[in-house]
């Protein structure tokens, strides 16, 4: 029997290769010695094309380790370098899911905070106001609809810093649902959360074209009863709109 792969390629050319990551997979290797994405695409790309060698594979961004969803990599320098580029610019739209369990004071609405990063505990904290050390972080979110007592945010993230989507949730009183690191009251299994890569929109940095890009959801009980969104609204008769 075929092992089960921990992602599923999205978007492949000469140039980039964009795939759908599930929560508990590392992006890159770190000092659990745990199997990366990143090792992992490089032993595909090596498969599939019969390469010799070291394959050239560089992540451009990186979900933290619990989070599923959108990942893009670069499979050339230029690639890379353009990709890396566009990232930097804000040239490109990400989309995310985030299931919580509190209701939003507000329906939709911007949040602007800053975070300073605790590099040992791996942690940010968020501030309403500049304090030294910090950085900004800006995201718009909008309530999509309600499931057996659980909400269903689409977050725009407008910078990309770590932990952001995370911690600014936390910060209006909307954890995500398994993130203790961030106040959700307990964990759930497989030390995954409830946030999820959904959409990325950018300008391909090669061919010039525009890429819409959309990760299905995680191979989960839970995440099912959240369908596919579809022109912008769900269709199954038993969600509660709360448009």
């Amino acid at each position: 029997m075929k092992k089960r792969l921990p992602y599923s390629v999205v978007y492949e050319d000469n140039h980039l290769l964009i795939v759908n990551k599930e929560p508990g997979v590392l992006v890159q290797s770190d000092r659990t010695g745990d199997p990366s994405l990143t090792e992992l695409l490089k032993e595909y790309v090596k498969e599939k094309y019969n390469k010799p060698g070291d394959v050239f594979l560089n992540p451009i961004h990186r979900l933290d380790r619990p989070v599923s969803g959108l990942v893009v990599f670069g499979r050339t320098s230029k690639a890379t370098e353009r990709m890396a580029e566009i990232f930097r610019k804000r040239q490109v739209q990400k989309t995310y899911w985030a299931v919580v369990r509190q209701h939003p004071a507000e329906k939709k609405g911007k949040l602007v905070h800053y975070l300073v990063k605790d590099e040992a505990k791996n942690q940010v904290t968020t501030y309403d106001y500049e304090v030294p050390g910090s950085q900004r972080a800006e995201l718009s979110y909008r309530l999509l609809g309600k499931i057996n007592e659980h909400y269903l945010l689409e977050v725009e993230p407008l910078t990309g810093r770590p932990h952001q989507i995370r911690a600014q949730l936390a910060a209006m009183g909307c954890p995500i649902r398994g993130d203790v690191k961030y106040g959700y009251d307990r964990p759930v299994p497989e030390k995954k959360i409830y946030l999820h890569a959904r959409r990325l929109y950018f300008i391909h940095p090669v061919k010039k074209e525009p890429l819409i890009l959309r990760a299905g959801l995680p191979d989960d009980g839970f995440w099912e009863e959240f369908l596919e969104l579809d022109n912008e609204e769900f269709k199954d008769k038993n969600l509660d709109f709360i448009f």
